[in-house]
């Protein structure tokens, strides 16, 4: 009878001991066994620019870094071109990936999609240009720079290179893209506080491709040759312009801020052809994109905004180890 009531209490210790263990991984979320392959999809606004293709290899550094990550890169051929980057939302969504990265071509018209991804429990996270709507609500996250504060930037150093008097163009860059439209209205922003300063030129747009921004830029010549001042709000149209200046012999008789480091116009820089440029981070910016998406995924808080600072790179700076730093671009196999 003994016996028996000692191999009963063994058996309850044995299933007591079981259960604890079986509740013991249950709240620790069975953290032994391997965690599930993450497939994520950026979608930039193109592949062409150096800005995308830096973005592009901190993406990759970021996925490497956290273990099970798939990065799958989906660029739509034109930065102007809303209904195919819509269309590979779509195809995302349809695929049903773990989440996406979207830098949306048009701030209100890329909404709905995103809607439709976030309504299917698809996370999007948003990236170098806003989008309509409220971060931590309509979306989990914005990563990028503050582009009115970095407009306001430009303008300042422009007015300071102008000595606070004369002539200045803004060349735009696309109609509804958010961050180059804050970029604009902060550099006018800023101008505005100096009556001496007259801007002559805001309402040309370069387009899609530097093409585009090659031949709108031709389009003013006459406002560019009685300028003091000219300001770019992204890579394309600071290349586009640059080309443009250089042609009609006026590279470096203009004081040009343009914007993001490309080594075209890192070379006009060194040069003299431009006299400042509002460097961004993108490498950063893909790699804390990859990293905010996955860890809300796995159930880590984040936070609603990721700031990435700005730096003016001058003729004078270009050397800094800080500024070169920002212009080394790090190496990933493609």
């Amino acid at each position: 009878m003994m016996k028996n009531n000692m191999k009963g209490a063994k058996m309850r210790k044995n299933i007591l001991f079981t259960t604890i263990v079986f509740l013991m991984l249950t709240t620790m979320h069975i953290t032994l066994l391997p965690q599930e392959k993450l497939k994520i999809a950026i979608v930039p606004k193109s592949g062409s620019a150096l800005f995308w293709k830096s973005v592009k290899v901190g993406a990759k550094l970021g996925a490497t870094a956290l273990s099970g990550v798939e990065i799958v890169w989906n660029a739509p051929e034109s930065e102007d071109d809303i209904q195919q980057q819509i269309s590979i939302l779509e195809q995302n969504i349809a695929s049903g990936v773990s989440g996406i990265v979207l830098s949306p071509i048009h701030k209100d018209a890329l909404a709905v999609t995103v809607s439709k991804a976030m309504s299917k429990g698809i996370p999007v996270l948003i990236f170098d240009s806003v989008l309509k709507g409220e971060a931590g609500k309509d979306f989990i996250c914005f990563v990028g720079i503050d582009n009115r504060k970095a407009g306001k930037l430009a303008g300042e150093h422009l007015a300071k290179l102008l000595n606070y008097s004369g002539k200045v163009v803004l060349f735009r860059y696309v109609k509804g893209q958010g961050n180059t439209t804050e970029r604009e209205e902060g550099f006018l922003d800023a101008i505005k506080a100096y009556n001496k300063i007259q801007v002559v030129e805001k309402d040309c747009y370069a387009g899609g491709t530097v093409e585009e921004a090659k031949k709108a830029s031709e389009g003013i010549l006459n406002k560019l040759r009685s300028a003091n001042g000219v300001f770019c709000p992204n890579e394309l149209s600071t290349i586009g312009m640059m080309l443009t200046l250089q042609k009609a012999n006026l590279a470096g008789k203009i004081k040009f801020i343009g914007f993001d480091t490309p080594t075209i116009v890192v070379e006009a820089l060194k040069k003299g052809e431009i006299d400042a440029l509002i460097a961004q981070d993108p490498a950063r910016i893909g790699y804390q994109s990859v990293k905010c998406i996955v860890d809300y995924i796995r159930g880590t808080k984040i936070p609603t905004i990721v700031d990435i600072d700005v730096k003016i790179v001058t003729k004078e700076n270009i050397d800094d180890p800080e500024i070169q730093k920002l212009l080394a671009l790090p190496s990933v196999t493609e």
